[in-house]
């Protein structure tokens, strides 16, 4: 198990290392710059300004020298407006995170519920409600249905404010955000318990008499629980961080905000940033996922 942990670390490491690469060597590859405005500025302040921020120095020196401040936990100040990056990420980041985690939540024990639920009243009519609700909800895209809670519920109605930071101000960022993934995990909860109802232990717990919901919530759920693990964990790290249309939609001032501005503003350095904390949340929530396996299934050998 140790030995496995290590090994997935420095497998992370590497991945996150070659992440870095593509990024800064792509992001410098597209023509432009930072410092290009309608306003154009003279040579003599567009040389100036890439001096100062290191820019005018070779690709692989600019490589090496941002990676040596990374390993300093020093991400670096924006080409924007000269702030620092990790003050930034931590000012937008518990937005996008506290956004995403609830929307996760909700999705996944919803899902488990309404999966579970088709499974055992398969080729009935709550199960087919079930499934053409999941399949409606994973054709439509996040920024549909946020546009249309937002004419509907803010707009239309006026129940609810466009934005603002409190309580009931995230039920729609969240039903937005939370739709694609609990349709997602009801069709896979669905097809997991149909195939834990299908296995030996199942049959053999029914003719020992075992309770129905003892069976149920006991030996079939628990095993069928491992593709939901799978698909739960990358999508974790990105429903937080990866959330940029829909922050978009209900001006959130989360982490993905700041990325499409970045985006739009070529802020080389806070592209970088938010590239890279996205990269490790997804290396890391994999990673826990792995692990959680053999909690789930002690059957489960690392090797």
């Amino acid at each position: 198990m140790l030995k496995y942990i290590v090994k997935r670390i420095l497998l992370a490491l590497v991945t996150i290392l070659i992440i870095c690469m593509i990024t800064f060597f792509v992001m410098h590859a597209v023509p432009g710059g930072p410092f290009n405005r309608e306003k154009a500025l003279s040579q003599a302040t567009i040389d100036a300004l890439n001096a100062r921020y290191g820019l005018d120095q070779p690709l692989w020196t600019q490589f090496v020298n941002y990676m040596k401040n990374l390993l300093h936990g020093d991400f670096g100040v924006s080409l924007k407006n000269g702030r620092e990056i990790s003050d930034i990420i931590k000012e937008s980041f518990p937005v996008s995170a506290r956004l995403g985690l609830t929307a996760m939540a909700f999705a996944l024990s919803i899902g488990i519920i309404l999966g579970s639920t088709a499974a055992l009243m398969r080729n009935k009519w709550p199960d087919r409600v079930i499934v053409f609700f999941s399949t409606l909800f994973t054709a439509v895209p996040s920024f549909v249905l946020a546009t249309l809670l937002l004419l509907i519920f803010s707009i239309k109605l006026g129940w609810v404010p466009v934005w603002s930071a409190t309580e009931t101000h995230y039920l729609l960022p969240v039903m937005a955000l939370a739709a694609y993934p609990m349709a997602y995990t009801t069709r896979l909860s669905k097809t997991s318990m149909l195939d834990a109802l299908g296995q030996d232990y199942i049959r053999t717990a029914k003719s020992k008499g075992v309770p129905k919901w003892k069976m149920i919530f006991k030996h079939a759920l628990k095993n069928s629980l491992i593709p939901v693990i799978t698909y739960a964990g990358p999508q974790i790290a990105y429903i937080i961080t990866g959330s940029m249309v829909v922050e978009t939609v209900f001006t959130v001032g989360g982490i993905g905000t700041k990325f499409v501005s970045a985006i739009n503003n070529r802020d080389y350095t806070l592209i970088m940033a938010t590239t890279i904390f996205l990269a490790t949340l997804m290396v890391i929530a994999t990673m826990i996922c792995d692990i959680l396996y053999k909690l789930v299934d002690p059957r489960i050998k690392y090797e």
